[in-house]
């Protein structure tokens, strides 16, 4: 499986592209409005191009992409690797 940096250094790109500018690891992006529910479908798609996993999305909460932290703490959690 894929080291704790490797998924947190694509966690932080990833988020800072769809807003649009950096974010820092423990700024909230959804509950401050930065990300929107489409956004959240576009950063779980661009994570697994990027990581080359598949995060599945049953039993998943808005809470668990909330920061860089909680983003690598859930990929960590319920990725798997892509079916090539």
């Amino acid at each position: 499986m894929l080291d704790e940096n490797t998924i947190r250094n694509a966690a932080r790109e990833t988020a800072s592209e769809i807003v649009g500018r950096s974010v820092s690891d423990g700024q909230r992006l959804i509950s401050s409005g930065l990300i929107d529910s489409l956004s959240i479908l576009k950063l779980i798609g661009s994570l697994e191009k990027k990581l080359h996993i598949k995060i599945s999305t049953d039993g998943l909460q808005p809470d668990d992409l909330d920061d860089v932290q909680l983003i690598t703490e859930t990929v960590q959690r319920v990725a798997r690797p892509a079916a090539d």
